[in-house]
């Protein structure tokens, strides 16, 4: 891959990652909606020509941006500490919920689910990419079949508190959300 990128014209290489990185920019202010090749082409400053000839349709500019924001998914370092990976791991994730922007785009691939399995794809590789400290903190302190189900708990109350409640995630809500899933899951255990 990397032998490819070197063969490639550096102004192709420029030209996509202007568009992706507008594409992408627009996407998080915006939302889906605004991911259009007029409006891409616009920001980036290419002729929309350019843009079909590489994207063809909007999902390809959509998919460029969900792999671009993958790419950029940063985690808090796991110290081994459940209890405080997590409460680190999911204070990040309210942070960015807070700012709107991961709002805007799990709202336009939750509108589209189901519609188009490329959707399902990203929608599945956006959350895989956002969870996946989370994940490896609970899979080295749990049951495996406590795993899932934990994750979707923690994730979800989130979620639903910065995203539907429109309240922070803040330290004393995180904190409690963990100790309760924690705490389920040590009941499992003991039986």
């Amino acid at each position: 891959m990397e032998q490819e990128a070197d063969n490639v014209d550096p102004r192709v290489q420029r030209t996509r990652r202007d568009v992706v990185d507008a594409a992408t920019a627009l996407f998080l202010e915006q939302g889906w909606a605004a991911v259009t090749h007029a409006e891409v082409a616009h920001r980036a400053g290419y002729s929309k020509a350019t843009l079909y000839a590489h994207w063809p349709t909007r999902l390809d500019l959509v998919r460029a941006s969900v792999d671009q924001m993958c790419a950029a998914v940063g985690h808090p370092q796991l110290t081994g500490d459940l209890r405080h990976d997590l409460i680190a791991g999911l204070l990040d994730f309210g942070q960015d919920l807070a700012d709107k922007h991961l709002v805007r785009v799990f709202g336009g691939l939750l509108e589209r689910a189901g519609s188009d399995p490329i959707v399902d794809e990203l929608r599945e590789r956006l959350y895989a990419a956002g969870t996946r400290s989370l994940d490896s903190a609970l899979r080295s302190h749990l049951r495996a079949e406590d795993v899932e189900p934990s994750l979707a708990l923690l994730v979800g109350g989130v979620l639903v508190r910065a995203g539907f409640q429109a309240q922070p995630a803040d330290r004393p809500f995180v904190e409690d959300l963990v100790d309760r899933v924690l705490a389920a899951a040590r009941r499992d255990d003991a039986r």
